[in-house]
């Protein structure tokens, strides 16, 4: 019986996860007796290719911060940073960025049931550019007003190498609004790909997931055209039903269909310079319903071109120059399936929209990022004076049937740019960071034009004061940043009458001030070498942080009653709705995350709690609704043959945020086993919510309904790898 066929809700999920890891084991078993032979007649170029792809590094704290202008690895940062490596997004399997990100500190992703579009959470600051999402060095700033997400972006798993993580306004160098923090996903390279003697080589992976019975296919091919000059190329086709929730409820409209492609060169012109060409791109495609019934065909096409160029002098101390320029460009066309009934946008009376009628949301974001790094010592202090700017611009075109959605999603264009200066001072045990960044924004459609400006400083001390073993890795730090976000298009601009439901005012809001984020930080890094075993590895950090947001934007629901709002009477309910500011958002929390490496394998555990609120002038208190679980993740990983098996699991406790009316407490277990039977093929099991627990996302849904996130899910893949 094929995979396809099984009915995998009627059997156990012991008997499930026995079937599959039985089909692993006979497929490994029968790979490595026909490689025997060869396995036993290894050449040492090919037992170094083995050692490099073996785990190398004591943890992945230890990895180079891809998103850092210093060149720091996240134990070395005094800030909130996180590094997510290739061997980990190998064991997630990961279908989606939320897969992606499990147990990193202070991060979570909003998804609904369209898991292709997702929005990063990061402290309990989410959408409109609150957080910088970065593929590549391009900025993903497509938005869609709606019930759900509204900052969204897709990138398949498949492409990416690595994904870091910096949390907080410390962040502001990676350019303009990211209050909350940045997220840089930096795609595969041949160099990732190629083995030190190979010319060429190709993979293809097949993946099989029972809950939606969903089909992964990827393909990839690395070209070394001369020792300076490499290509990679990789496309990857997913094929998803709707998905069981952890109470076996098929839940509707969480299907889709996407195919996504890479396309990288690097060129080392000198010794000191590369440069580095890129192009990602997808199209996706899913159904929107309402109830049970479909009744809108989403069609989503993105493409992303960057270029970066990095040159640096010899010993790379006063040049080490990066240029990276970039586009990007995401066109949604959304087809209604059935006549549904609306409003006017602008009259507010009852109309009916045709099947067959379109919305067109496109949105190019073109950008470019300079920044140089100058390394120096004056009277015995150690210098790395970082300096440089940056331009993103916005381009909002959106269009189509009145009563459309896209009506919601104002057109127009917006420009934020900004100019920084950063230096970093090492004197023995003293670290000291201090930078100022300035910050511009313009705002303009048909009939507004609207600009604004500001500098935000940024101070940073970290002492290392024990020199005793055992404490001689213990660094305490504290910050205080402050971050600059203007308001986007939508929050500024939107109007017209509420689509569908039941009718009532949009409100622009020219006036809207720009949020302010004010954070103050103390934290701790450890590092220690050899505690239990020679070559073991104990990394930590941990940190508490307040986050104050002056003059936070939000939606607020007005009252034609009340002769100040400027809501008036109409068909319809009698509300309004419009982004306002409120005096500040009160943001405070903990974030901790730790991993113990040795031969035999990993521990790692992570921790974050956030709590969070408004308050508006008058006073008045409310909870933050964009506040996300508290949580605790615990990872084990056991190393067997010769670092060829890895197998573990994953235990995460999901704690209620306070004033969530359909949030509650979940535990969720994961298992997984990857097995590398020969140099050629690798197999990788995993089972995501092991116990089928029915939870919900507390960032996802409304106020009063749930959307319900998968059931068990099994998976198995096989790749095959060939080169020469």
């Amino acid at each position: 019986m094929g995979l396809s066929n099984w009915d995998w809700r009627g059997r156990s999920a012991a008997n499930c996860a026995a079937a599959l890891l039985a089909s692993v084991a006979a497929i490994a078993l029968s790979a490595t007796l026909a490689s025997a032979q060869q396995a036993g007649q290894q050449t040492d170029e090919q037992k170094a290719d083995q050692e490099e792809a073996a785990p190398g590094d004591a943890t992945l704290l230890d990895k180079i911060l891809v998103v850092s202008r210093t060149g720091e690895t996240a134990i070395e940062s005094l800030a909130s940073a996180s590094h997510v490596d290739q061997e980990q997004l190998e064991r997630r399997m990961a279908t989606t960025p939320n897969e992606m990100l499990l147990g990193v500190p202070g991060v979570a992703v909003q998804a609904d049931a369209r898991r292709v579009s997702s929005s990063i959470n990061i402290r309990g600051l989410q959408d409109f550019g609150r957080v910088a999402v970065i593929v590549d060095g391009a900025r993903q700033d497509f938005q869609r007003s709606d019930h759900g997400t509204q900052s969204t972006f897709y990138v398949d798993p498949e492409l990416i190498k690595s994904v870091d993580v910096i949390r907080g306004p410390v962040a502001n160098t990676y350019g303009s609004g990211a209050i909350g923090g940045v997220v840089f996903f930096d795609t595969k390279d041949a160099r990732d790909f190629l083995k030190s003697d190979e010319t060429w080589a190709g993979s293809v992976t097949g993946r099989y997931e029972s809950n939606g019975k969903g089909w992964t296919t990827s393909a990839s091919g690395a070209y070394r055209i001369n020792e300076n000059w490499d290509v990679l190329g990789n496309i990857v086709y997913r094929d998803y039903d709707d998905y069981k929730d952890g109470g076996g409820d098929r839940v509707k409209g969480t299907g889709f269909d996407v195919l996504s492609g890479l396309l990288k060169t690097t060129i080392r012109p000198t010794e000191n310079s590369e440069l580095k060409l890129g192009w990602v791109g997808s199209s996706d495609g899913w159904s929107e319903i309402s109830g049970d019934v479909p009744v809108n065909d989403v069609d989503l096409k993105s493409n992303t071109f960057t270029a970066r160029y990095n040159i640096t002098d010899e010993d790379k101390s006063w040049l080490d120059l990066h240029v990276n320029t970039s586009y990007n460009k995401t066109n949604l066309d959304l087809t209604s399936l059935v006549p549904q009934n609306r409003f006017d946008p602008v009259t507010g009376l009852p109309i009916v929209l045709p099947a067959g009628s379109q919305s067109t949301f496109d949105v190019g974001t073109t950008g470019i990022d300079i920044w140089n790094t100058s390394r120096f010592e004056t009277a015995g202090i150690a210098h790395e004076l970082t300096y440089g700017g940056d331009w993103v611009g916005d381009d909002v075109k959106t269009g189509g049937a009145a009563g459309g959605d896209s009506f919601y999603t104002p057109s127009g264009k917006r420009n934020v740019s900004g100019a920084y200066v950063q230096d970093k001072l090492t004197w023995e045990w003293l670290e000291v960071i201090g930078g100022l960044r300035y910050d511009r924004y313009s705002l303009k459609d048909d009939t507004h034009d609207i600009s604004g400006d500001r500098v935000s400083p940024r101070i940073t001390v970290g002492v290392s004061p024990f020199e005793t073993a055992g404490l001689d890795g213990l660094q305490f730090y504290g910050t205080y940043a402050e971050g600059y976000r203007s308001p986007s298009i939508t929050e500024t601009l939107i109007s017209g009458n509420h689509p569908a439901g039941v009718s009532f005012p949009f409100l622009p809001n020219p006036n809207l001030r720009p949020e302010t984020g004010k954070t103050t930080e103390f934290g701790i890094n450890y590092r220690q070498n050899d505690i239990f075993e020679a070559g073991d590895a104990f990394r930590l950090k941990a940190a508490y942080f307040n986050n104050d947001v002056d003059d936070y934007i939000d939606g607020v629901t007005l009252s034609p009653f009340d002769p100040t709002s400027g809501c008036p009477f109409g068909p319809g309910i009698p509300i309004c709705f419009q982004y306002q500011n409120f005096a500040k958002a009160k943001i405070n929390g903990f974030e901790m995350e730790g991993v113990y490496d040795a031969a035999w394998g990993y521990a790692g555990l992570s921790a974050s709690i956030t709590n969070g609120h408004t308050i508006s002038y008058d006073g008045d208190r409310a909870d933050l609704a964009t506040i996300p679980s508290s949580q605790v993740t615990a990872q084990l990983g056991l190393r067997f043959l010769e670092d060829r098996l890895t197998v573990g699991g994953e235990v995460q406790y999901n704690g209620k945020p306070k004033g969530n009316a359909v949030a509650e407490d979940y535990t969720l277990v994961n298992a997984f086993a990857s097995y590398q039977a020969t140099d050629n093929l690798k197999v990788d099991f995993r089972a995501d919510n092991l116990f089928d627990v029915k939870y919900a996302n507390p960032l996802n849904g409304s106020t009063t309904v749930a959307v319900y996130e998968p059931g068990i899910t099994l998976k198995l893949a096989a790749t095959m790898r060939f080169g020469g």
